[in-house]
Order: C-alpha cells, then sequence, then structure tokens
C-alpha cells in the first residue's frame, strides 16, 4: 500500500510541474507580443525591418550599406510593431542595428549575428549576384581550426584560426599558404565571422577559380593572447581596444609571423615551403602589417594583398621607415621573380590618399601591380570582395 501511494504522490507532483511549466509558458508568450517577421527580404531586395515596442519613443536602422552616421527613422503602427522598408540594396552580406531611444540593439528575431571588435550586429545577406560567393553553398567544405601556439617574440601563448581546404584531411598533397590579417579594433575572429573567408575560399575552390590552400588567421593586436569575446573580464582601467597608432606602427606583430607563425604551421601542416607558395595579405591595420612584413623580408613572400591603406603620412615615423623598405626591396623583389602586389581601395575610403601615394612609390619603382578601386569606403563588403580578387590570383 506504501508503494501505491508513493507512485500517486510521484504522479500528482509530475501533473503539478507540468501544470506549472505549461502556465509559465503561456505567460512568456502573453508577454513577447505579436510575432513579427525581421528582416524580410523582397524580390526587387528592398528589405523590411521590424520591432516590437510598445513603449519605445523613437526606432531607426543603422546598417552598412548606409552613408556613416545615417539612420532610417521607423513608424510605429497600432499593434505596437514599429516598420520602415528601404529601397533596393545591392547583393552583398551587410550588418545593422536598431537604434532604440538612442540605445543600439539587436534585431530581436534575426538568429544571425557579427562581431565586429565590441560591437555586436545583426546579419544581412542579400542574395544576387555579387553575394553568392560568400553564401554557404552546397559544395564541398574545408575545415576551421583554431589553434594555440606559442609565440617568443611577444613571449604570449596565443590563437590563430588555420582553414585546411576541402580533401586536405584524405590526402598527402602539400599546399600553398596565405596568411590573411585583419584590421585595427579586430582580431582572430574577423576574417571569418565578419569575413566569410573560410566561405569564399570554398566557393572559389569548387568553382574551380581558385587553387586549394591554407589560409592562417591570427590575432594582429601584439598584446592580446585571444579574441576579447574570450578573454577575461577586466576593469575599465584594464581594458584595450587594440588596434592604436602604437599597434598599428609596432614591428612585434610582423616580426612574430616571421619567427612564430609561419615555422608553426611549416612545422605542424602539410605545406609548401618557399616564396613560390606564400602569400600575406591584410586590410586596413593588417595592410599595414603586411607591407611592414613583406618588404621587411622580401625573401619569404611572392604575393602581397594590401586591402585599404597605403603610406599614410600620418603614422610619421612608421611610414618613414616603411618607404625606406620600399626603397631598399622593391628592386630586390622584382630580381627576384615576385609574382603579384594587390591594392584594393574604395573610392570613398579615408585612406584613399595613402593608396595613391602607395602606388606612387611602386611607379616610381615601375613596379607591376593590380589595382582594383570600387565603389563604397571602408568597409567589409569592400574587403570581401578583394579577398574573392585576390586568391584566385594565387599561386599559378
Amino acid at each position: 500500500m506504501k508503494n501505491i501511494k508513493s507512485s500517486k504522490q510521484i504522479i500528482i507532483l509530475l501533473i503539478a510541474v507540468f501544470v506549472s511549466m505549461a502556465s509559465f509558458a503561456q505567460e512568456i508568450s502573453r508577454n513577447r507580443g505579436p510575432q513579427v517577421v525581421s528582416p524580410e527580404i523582397a524580390k526587387d531586395n528592398s528589405v523590411t525591418f521590424r520591432l516590437y515596442s510598445e513603449n519605445a519613443q523613437s526606432v531607426a536602422v543603422n546598417g552598412s550599406w548606409m552613408n556613416m552616421g545615417e539612420t532610417l527613422e521607423m513608424k510605429k503602427g497600432e499593434d505596437g510593431i514599429w516598420t520602415v522598408t528601404t529601397p533596393s540594396i545591392e547583393p552583398s552580406m551587410y550588418h545593422y542595428n536598431f537604434v532604440l531611444d538612442g540605445v543600439r540593439i539587436l534585431d530581436p528575431t534575426n538568429p544571425q549575428a557579427m562581431r565586429d571588435g565590441r560591437r555586436y550586429s545583426s546579419t544581412l545577406v542579400i542574395p544576387g549576384e555579387g553575394s553568392e560567393f560568400i553564401e554557404v553553398n552546397d559544395v564541398p567544405h574545408g575545415s576551421l581550426t583554431k589553434v594555440w601556439y606559442d609565440s617568443p617574440t611577444l613571449d604570449l601563448n596565443r590563437r590563430m584560426y588555420v582553414y585546411t581546404p576541402p580533401g586536405y584531411a584524405d590526402s598527402d598533397e602539400k599546399y600553398p599558404v596565405l596568411y590573411l590579417l585583419h584590421g585595427g579594433g579586430g582580431d582572430e575572429d574577423a576574417w571569418t565571422s565578419l569575413g566569410r573567408a573560410n566561405y569564399i575560399l570554398d566557393n572559389l575552390i569548387a568553382a574551380g577559380k581558385a587553387k586549394p590552400m591554407l589560409v592562417v588567421m591570427t590575432n594582429g593586436n601584439p598584446d592580446q593572447t585571444v579574441a576579447i569575446s574570450d578573454q577575461k573580464m577586466k576593469s575599465a582601467e584594464e581594458t584595450q581596444a587594440g588596434g592604436g597608432p602604437m599597434t598599428m606602427g609596432s614591428k612585434d606583430f610582423p616580426n612574430s609571423i616571421v619567427n612564430d607563425v609561419i615555422p608553426y604551421i611549416e612545422k605542424h601542416y602539410r605545406v609548401l615551403t618557399n616564396k613560390d607558395n606564400r602569400a600575406l595579405a591584410g586590410l586596413s591595420m593588417g595592410a599595414l602589417q603586411t607591407q611592414i612584413t613583406g618588404m621587411n623580408n622580401p625573401e619569404l613572400f611572392n604575393y602581397l594583398g594590401v586591402f585599404s591603406i597605403g603610406l599614410q603620412m600620418e603614422f610619421g615615423d612608421t611610414t618613414t621607415d616603411l618607404i625606406k623598405a620600399y626603397d631598399t626591396n622593391l628592386d630586390v623583389l622584382k630580381n627576384n621573380g615576385f609574382k603579384l602586389f594587390y591594392i584594393g581601395v574604395g573610392k570613398e575610403d579615408f585612406v584613399y590618399e595613402g593608396v595613391k601615394l602607395l602606388r606612387a612609390k611602386l611607379d616610381e619603382y615601375d613596379f607591376d601591380y593590380i589595382y582594383n578601386e570600387t565603389e563604397g569606403g571602408h568597409t567589409w563588403a569592400n574587403w570581401r570582395t578583394y579577398l574573392s580578387d585576390f586568391a584566385p590570383r594565387l599561386f599559378k
């Protein structure tokens, strides 16, 4: 009889828990308000954004397809849903935030988001010609590994991302390597989370447009071991954004590429170990680091990619030293079979004048280069485009 009574008590308890959970779920459902769809992409590539907020006084959208600082005001309906529809947007990948009463927030109904340094934004991909190379398509995919390595140069144990192409694990083949550097404020996450580098390589390789290669993406901030999203919490006094003038002009990170990163990759991966099979490229700060590394080590790389930075005179001694390195080694590169110097910049980019100076320096030595001038400014939309144009030119 005791067992029967005990069983009944257990059943009653389970029923009570179930009823409580159901009531709690109903309460959550009631508090969520009306269901909304956001973002909604129309056939003409216009986009409708929606946000439910009964109490907000103002809501706007700020997106990377807009001019810097521009917002698009949303209007509130009787149901408490704020709505706005954009004009047609060119196919590409973008990020955006809602600005609710002056505070930037993510789109709560969009599950896709990205981190750019300390800022999180929702992701928007407009399909069509120009964005297909960044999509997760039905093609063979490479592997992306987070690798920890010792850096005696920086006296740190650090993290980098290594992309290995489809088929790497099942073959004995040796591959060329692209070392790919991020910009100021970014870290080793940037070229995959924002730049979609692994998907770009997947799609280019599957289409036969690029040779299978490794892509190595490490942290360009010499004082960081790992991306800020994985760091220990620090006080405001301890926190540093990274990517400032000292970081950009420092030779510590370029030296660590040469002394720590390349030796680690060539020891632990099946790669080809000569300059014909090494490429180095970067955006903004990473493009400056690319120039410093490449120009001071002409024996290491036959391919350099400089995205959205040139010889910026405001960098003072860093630029002066870099110009000296160009003057010393451009003829060395020409005589050693150098294959490709690639420059990409947007017409509205604030570094445009510095890029003009870089081109003038190369012209002074009659040094061949590929120049890709695009619309827009200092944006990931451009940097993804440059990577998709640069990678197919490598290791020919």
